[in-house]
């Protein structure tokens, strides 16, 4: 038994759990230190209130939102009601500049590679500065392409090209290098 018990110890530490890392203390210590400034109580309640305003767009424009809506910075949008496969979405997505994930959904028929669904979230641009309103104008601008796939399966270039113009002026009043300008 004793001999046993040596191999599972030995095999867990330090195989498995590994050793402290001082970067990764550290990094976890600027992150608490982060959490415990008022700034970011207030910064957290603008990616909620963000999320929510998204997946609220979104469901307005027809998506099912997994769970109803979200309590996080992330949500999982269901994008079957327009016949669109999440890979396809999150490729049409990207060449318009927004950036999303495929995602499976629940249940999901399509396989992995493919997927029903994508993946959404408000911590990058509400770090650019991105309130409510601009929130609301993404939702949309992600409606535009899906529907725009849905309409024209076989070529989205000139829906991509006129939302990617739209994400370039949007962003343009929310430089990330603010000091640079």
């Amino acid at each position: 038994m004793k001999i046993l018990l040596k191999k599972f110890n030995t095999a867990v530490f330090p195989g498995y759990q590994g050793g402290p890392l001082m970067h990764i203390i550290a990094a976890k210590a600027v992150g608490f230190l982060e959490a415990l400034k008022p700034e970011f109580r207030e910064y957290i309640s603008s990616v909620l209130a963000n999320a929510k305003m998204l997946a609220e767009t979104l469901k307005n424009n027809g998506f099912k939102i997994y769970s109803g809506g979200t309590d996080t910075h992330l949500m999982l949008v269901d994008i079957r009601p327009f016949n669109v496969k999440g890979n396809i979405a999150a490729d049409s997505l990207s060449k318009a500049n927004i950036t999303c994930n495929k995602n499976g959904i629940p249940f999901d028929t399509e396989s992995p590679m493919v997927t029903s669904g994508i993946r959404l979230g408000s911590q990058a641009a509400t770090t650019r500065g991105f309130g409510l309103k601009e929130f609301e104008k993404v939702g949309h601008l992600i409606t535009k392409v899906i529907k725009g796939l849905s309409e024209n399966p076989e070529d989205n270039s000139k829906v991509e090209a006129e939302v990617r113009k739209e994400v370039v002026d949007l962003c343009s009043n929310f430089p990330i290098y603010k000091h640079l300008r």
